[in-house]
């Protein structure tokens, strides 16, 4: 039987684009997903881009019947797990759901690898484990604090949960690897960015101005103890962070225990920046609004990223340019996401 990699989460945002990288290296892939904040849409492409059949299953991590089905029917090897729930401010309004999907959905999996002794994991954390930060950059040994959103804390509680449990058991091998903002989309603008419903995180809202889906941009805060007044973050391109997957998994194998890598440019940019840098390229004015402070954001955070680069052989290659350029390109190629286009028809009939 094949060996697989398990990517859970995996026609997401980052998991689909994970995906492609391990693909393109070599790996064989079995997708699982619930479609919740995802579009069946990515694996086609994906395939179309791979020019191969992906294996893919609907469901969640939660349903124990079905994990145990999948890990019976493939010689799993590793998980690459991205399933669960990522808005910072829908978290603050639905905490349960968010500690119901990350957290709980992370148990159940961890006990289904057990049973079936699969001890290779990458885990999706955030830099929001990192709450507040007292300084920038952060380095990973510079502690966990206390997130300041219920997502934030979800992501901390896994870190936690699957620490202890390498700690149990030698046999364990985990990454944690703590994004930062990821941004950008593949080259080609097949596969990016395609949240459901009203978009939260800025490059995807400010996509959606551009194309006409949304009137303005709303900027939450001017009033930051930031250089212009705004929030600054670290954006990453999606690319560059899925590449950092496919390092980490290639040195699960040889070292046992728990790692903790950071993966993000180690720039930190404004929201204002970030506006006029999207005019800059793409030559569309962007208009804004200014609103109150959104609950669950913090005013700054950027990554020192050079322990990823000495122990993975790692480092983010695409600039601010390249990321707004392949963002762009996604969202102009593809107005309404990954909507078939009887569904785009329909939504310009109305």
């Amino acid at each position: 039987m094949q060996k697989t990699t398990l990517i859970t989460g995996g026609a997401g945002y980052i998991g689909s684009h994970t995906a492609l990288s391990l693909i393109d290296a070599g790996h064989h892939v079995v997708v699982l997903d619930n479609l919740c904040n995802s579009c069946h849409e990515s694996i086609e492409r994906l395939e179309h881009l791979t020019h191969t059949r992906i294996e893919f299953v609907e469901g969640d991590i939660r349903d124990t019947p079905l994990l145990e089905a999948i890990f019976s029917h493939y010689d799993i090897e590793a998980v690459v797990h991205f399933a669960g729930l990522k808005s910072v401010a829908n978290s603050v309004c639905q905490p349960l759901d968010y500690y119901a999907n990350n957290v709980v959905g992370t148990l159940n999996l961890c006990q289904i690898m057990a049973r079936f002794n699969v001890f290779n994991l990458v885990f999706s954390s955030s830099a929001t484990v990192y709450g507040d930060p007292p300084k920038t950059p952060i380095v990973e040994d510079c502690g966990t604090g206390t997130p300041a959103s219920p997502y934030g804390r979800s992501k901390l509680m896994v870190e936690q949960l699957l620490t202890d449990l390498a700690l149990s058991e030698p046999r364990w091998s985990i990454a944690l690897l703590r994004y930062f903002n990821p941004i950008g989309a593949h080259e080609s603008g097949l596969i990016g960015e395609d949240p459901n419903g009203k978009p939260n995180n800025l490059l995807p809202c400010l996509t959606q101005v551009a194309i006409g889906r949304i009137p303005q941009l709303t900027v939450f805060g001017n009033d930051y103890p930031t250089f212009d007044g705004t929030c600054v973050r670290d954006y990453i391109h999606v690319v560059d962070l899925a590449e950092g997957h496919l390092k980490a998994l290639q040195v699960l194998r040889e070292d046992h225990g728990i790692h903790i890598w950071n993966l993000g440019t180690g720039i930190g940019y404004s929201v204002l920046q970030i506006i006029r840098s999207f005019e800059d390229v793409t030559g569309i004015t962007i208009p804004y609004q200014v609103a109150p402070r959104r609950a669950g954001d913090i005013a700054q955070c950027w990554a020192d990223a050079s322990k990823a680069q000495r122990d993975l052989g790692w480092c983010a290659r695409r600039n601010l340019a390249q990321m707004i350029l392949d963002s762009w390109r996604w969202q102009s190629s593809n107005p309404f996401g990954y909507r078939h286009q009887a569904e785009l028809l329909t939504a310009i009939a109305r």
